[in-house]
């Protein structure tokens, strides 16, 4: 007797963003593919890699968002950071060994003080358990094998510094910085600063740009959901840059805009804008200013415009439930 299945659902065309809470011990592509999955999307991307230890934001991109993704890669990332003074490990988090425990003789004072001389620029040596590529292998597998890379230091900036609780020897942090920034090392430096050492405990991401965790969703929770309520999760492909300047058109430069024609503005020069037709839910893309003149950078189609504009395509499920054909031996067969 042959066994049925349920038909695979067929992917649709889904434009916008996912705000996910991502789970510990998921790394950020095993977090995109099971939303993907479970959203029957065709196209999905996310904003940078989260570290699998670390939970938090992880905005996914689908569809027409995808061409936007590098502006949430770009921006500043907000963390609560959890540290553990008085102990540093072989990775600077949990998963290492401990390689020394010192007594924690510190004070808000103290912290505040050291706090004070990490926030701004700083220069940040990459760590050898992180996923920055030498010579097209990750540090990490350097690492793994005992043998240790030569490192140049990275300038990056801290904005703010916070404490948010302190319980010797646990001190969390809220912390404001720009993409790039290791938060594992700034853990360790600022134990060293404290002269006890430290290693990363805990970490959390709270925002990317101007996204934030208010209204993010857990795998487990996209899960249960209808599929209507999922989709009624899906923010529009324009968050992503909701702290950049915004700029009209009237329709018939929207429809040269979208051509890639140059047009002239009465908006003052900027670096980046946000472009949408007559209609306010019509995002065309993302331009610059340069000497009165509007410059394309990257444009949606047609389609994806008049896509906004249209409720999200329900998954259609099909009718009918086929046997799953096997081979001889009892096994499924795969095509």
């Amino acid at each position: 007797m042959r066994n049925a299945r349920p038909p695979r659902l067929p992917r649709r065309a889904l434009h916008g963003v996912l705000l996910l809470d991502k789970p510990i011990g998921w790394t950020s592509n095993d977090a995109l593919q099971k939303a993907k999955g479970i959203l029957r999307a065709e196209k999905g991307g996310h904003t940078g890699t989260l570290d699998p230890l670390a939970t938090g934001l992880l905005p996914l991109c689908f569809g027409a968002a995808t061409k936007f993704s590098q502006a949430s890669l770009d921006a500043d990332k907000r963390y609560t950071a959890t540290l553990h003074l008085g102990r540093t490990t072989s990775t600077g988090d949990l998963e290492g060994e401990v390689l020394e425990e010192r007594p924690v003789d510190c004070d808000r004072a103290a912290i505040a003080a050291v706090l004070e001389r990490f926030t701004g620029e700083i220069d940040q040596l990459p760590p050898m358990h992180s996923a920055l590529k030498h010579e097209g292998r990750a540090l990490y597998d350097y690492a793994r094998a005992g043998v240790e890379v030569e490192r140049t230091p990275r300038r990056v900036t801290i904005r703010s510094l916070a404490v948010l609780d302190w319980t010797a020897p646990t001190l969390v942090l809220d912390v404001l910085c720009t993409k790039g920034t290791y938060v594992r090392t700034l853990a360790e430096d600022i134990g060293r600063a404290l002269g006890c050492g430290a290693h990363l405990a805990a970490l959390r991401r709270t925002a990317s740009g101007p996204l934030t965790l208010d209204g993010a969703v857990t795998i487990a929770e996209l899960e249960t959901l209808t599929p209507a309520a999922r989709d009624a999760l899906i923010r529009p492909i324009d968050c992503l840059l909701a702290d950049w300047p915004a700029l009209r058109l009237a329709d018939d430069d929207a429809g040269r805009f979208l051509s890639g024609q140059r047009r002239r503005t009465a908006q003052a020069d900027a670096s980046a804008v946000r472009v949408y037709g007559p209609d306010p839910r019509a995002f065309l893309g993302s331009a610059h200013i340069t000497r009165g003149e509007l410059i394309a950078d990257r444009l949606l189609s047609p389609v994806e415009v008049a896509a906004q504009l249209q409720p999200i395509p329900p998954v259609s499920i099909p009718e009918t439930v086929t046997s799953t054909p096997q081979t001889a031996h009892g096994h499924e067969a795969t095509t």
